[in-house]
């Protein structure tokens, strides 16, 4: 009999998540922000995989972002801004792809990326909002005619209007809604009825979740009913939004997960010095991903002394006397 019967259609490992749900030329959005909570385990199992083609949708996002661009899974992306922190106020292959011009590419403010996801959550076709009104975010477009013909690409980045609830002159911005075909967060607890919960900032993963058609969390842990019932107010998604649940402990890692583990300095920098060599990317790829048979070897790669160097205090939620340099 199964541990967890109420969630047992739910639970799967990395490769059958991945297989079932993402698919090529997809819209995918993944959750996270920067150097926190990227959902690193399944972003390396989608290279693993060779996906392409894929439609990425992000608020904000780092490490995760630059690995699936520079393996090569990603063709289009919309997106506020990618940065690795201190490690790379632009994340590097994310920089590379657009100078090159290898990459289809949007720009959209933070709030007015929440925003889209907000409309495809929901159901709307479009949000309207002041954010933007006099900026170059409406005055450039980077997407080309070719592009905006296909599916999930709106017809044109923005609209403006006259609110017609308002006689004087009071423009307004009309943004697409966003409808991912599938989103993937990091949670640190999943419940064993299939409730997620995650602590710390949410960013706009709890907007993306709602706006998408198929929902994957990976989890540092499943917990008991009782400890999701003890702080009810806690809870970021109930069960029914959930279509896969994938445990994975540090499966944020080299990002953070707030209460478990901080991101990792030390692996940041490797990444730092390498990615904007080609060659040098390709055996980090090959050293990190493809060579790596699980999480588990993954894990003994990272190494115990790192794992401990990192692990949170609990009360505050990092790695006090962390060397972040």
């Amino acid at each position: 009999m199964s541990m967890y019967p109420e969630i047992d259609d739910k639970l799967m490992d990395l490769e059958e998540a991945v297989s079932r749900f993402i698919k090529d030329g997809c819209q995918l959005a993944i959750g996270g922000f920067t150097i926190v909570r990227n959902p690193m385990a399944i972003a390396y199992e989608i290279i693993r995989k060779g996906i392409r083609d894929i439609h990425l949708v992000c608020h904000s996002h780092g490490q995760a972002l630059d690995v699936l661009l520079g393996a090569g899974c990603v063709k289009r992306l919309e997106i506020a801004y990618g940065g690795n922190g201190r490690y790379a106020p632009t994340c590097i292959r994310f920089k590379k792809a657009i100078q090159q011009g290898e990459l289809e590419f949007e720009d959209y403010s933070n709030y007015q990326m929440t925003l889209r996801f907000l409309a495809g959550a929901l159901g709307m076709s479009f949000i309207s909002t002041k954010s933007g009104l006099g900026s170059d975010l409406l005055n450039f477009e980077g997407f080309s005619k070719e592009t905006r013909t296909q599916e999930k690409v709106a017809n044109k980045k923005f609209a403006i209007m006259q609110n017609p609830f308002n006689e004087k002159d009071d423009k307004v911005v009309l943004l697409p809604a966003l409808t991912p075909d599938v989103s993937i967060i990091h949670a640190q607890y999943v419940g064993e009825d299939g409730t997620v919960r995650i602590k710390g900032l949410t960013f706009a993963d709890i907007e993306q979740a709602k706006s998408a058609d198929v929902v994957i969390v990976t989890c540092e842990e499943i917990v008991p009913r009782s400890f999701i019932r003890l702080d009810p107010d806690q809870n970021t998604l109930p069960p029914f939004f959930v279509d896969a649940i994938v445990k994975i402990p540090y499966g944020a890692h080299p990002t953070g997960c707030f209460l478990y583990y901080d991101y990792d300095p030390k692996h940041l920098n490797l990444y730092k010095k390498i990615a904007g060599d080609d060659e040098l990317f390709k055996q980090y790829l090959d050293e990190w991903v493809y060579g790596i048979p699980n999480h588990d070897a993954y894990l003994d790669k990272v190494g115990r002394e790192t794992l401990f160097k990192i692990k949170a205090n609990p009360i505050v939620g990092y790695a006090q006397g962390l060397d972040r340099k």
